[in-house]
């Protein structure tokens, strides 16, 4: 597929790369479609060789709780060829020998006020609401090419749509997914990145699995309005052996994460300057993670530049001492603080929404970043 590539939004240039020159591996299955990113520095998937972690993080029970927690107030990588991905869904229930409880109902994500386009987050979130939930006999590519007809998406798009649901269609004989939060990973003047986080409990036999991933959803806006396009499922990478600081921040309950940023953790390859930032800022406040390194675009959206969260080195917080980053209600001086505690925990590259001078460019505002507070680090 052919590389996208597109100006920045309301058509401004690309400011200078702060992230250094190697890209990160893009992986199979991986296209044109998978470029842009997220503000200054985002996720590109899989880190190169050299880009890893000084020490690895760990092997701990999905902290699926906090991510369930978050899902209660929703409503408001590299992609490989898509394959479910056992680091982002782990069936860990038991079976059992009487009769089986119903899986949860899904509580469906509505955009809340203070949404720049609301109109192409609940495109994408419906989009994977349909192909992450099933009732028994329904579960495959062909009946959620249904689902998503049934949304008015073209038959030939929904086909293959349907075949790039990777980490969100576990084998299961059910399955209901709960959209946490939905943040733009890019948002152009006709095209746009929503990262649909979310939660997901399937039933296979008579075990219940609790599990979750965030999908890249990439949209275009025409004359009947935006359309998804594409699909990018998170692939965290397997489980290693954890360090201490991967072990403080699975541990500490101010710090929420969702199934796919803890899989991301796990998987050794996030940075301590990351992790430890995490910490220091955990002593404060109490933050709701979005995405950590997986399932966000590879490049800074409209740019070619490598971001910075598939190498590692960079989290996104959605929320603030349980107030949404995007609702207008947040007081302003909340966001404020938390961006300037960020850079203060070193990040070097701070974006959001409110508009912060500081010495060269750490921090920035635009519309991106008007649902999140995005950190970067240089190592």
């Amino acid at each position: 597929m052919a590389r996208q590539r597109h100006r920045a939004f309301g058509d401004r240039p690309a400011p200078a790369d702060r992230h250094g020159d190697r890209p990160a591996d893009r992986g199979p299955g991986h296209g044109g479609g998978q470029d842009g990113g997220h503000g200054r520095g985002h996720d590109r998937g899989r880190p190169a060789p050299g880009d890893g972690p000084s020490g690895t993080v760990g092997r701990r029970t999905l902290l699926l709780g906090a991510a369930l927690c978050c899902a209660g107030c929703s409503g408001g990588g590299t992609h490989p060829a898509p394959t479910a991905s056992p680091a982002t869904h782990s069936p860990a229930g038991r079976p059992s020998s009487g009769p089986l409880p119903p899986l949860p109902a899904a509580a469906p994500w509505r955009p809340g006020p203070g949404e720049l386009q609301p109109a192409a987050k609940l495109a994408a979130v419906e989009a994977v609401e349909a192909l992450g939930t099933w009732r028994p006999g329904q579960a495959g590519p062909a009946h959620a090419a249904a689902r998503l007809t049934a949304l008015g998406v073209p038959a030939a798009r929904a086909a293959r749509l349907a075949r790039q649901t990777g980490s969100l269609a576990p084998a299961a004989d059910e399955a209901v997914v709960q959209v946490i939060d939905a943040q733009y990973g890019g948002l152009l003047s006709g095209s746009a990145s929503v990262l649909v986080v979310c939660a997901q409990t399937t039933r296979t036999g008579g075990t219940i699995g609790h599990g979750g991933t965030t999908v890249d959803v990439r949209l275009v806006r025409g004359a009947g309005g935006w359309q998804v396009t594409a699909l990018h499922p998170a692939v965290p990478g397997p489980p290693v052996a954890p360090g201490a600081l991967a072990r403080a921040v699975l541990g500490d309950s101010r710090i929420q994460l969702p199934p796919a940023s803890v899989a991301d953790v796990r998987s050794g390859r996030v940075h301590d300057s990351v992790l430890r930032a995490m910490t220091v800022l955990a002593g404060t406040y109490r933050m709701s993670v979005s995405v950590v390194r997986s399932g966000h675009p590879l490049d800074v959206f409209g740019t070619t530049r490598p971001s910075d969260h598939p190498r590692g080195r960079a989290f996104d917080v959605w929320r603030i001492d349980g107030r949404q980053v995007v609702d207008p209600a947040t007081p302003r001086s909340l966001i404020a603080a938390f961006m300037r505690a960020a850079a203060a925990a070193g990040s070097y590259n701070v974006g959001g929404p409110v508009p912060l001078s500081g010495p060269g460019d750490q921090f920035f505002s635009d519309a991106t970043h008007h649902d999140h507070v995005h950190m970067g680090f240089l190592s």
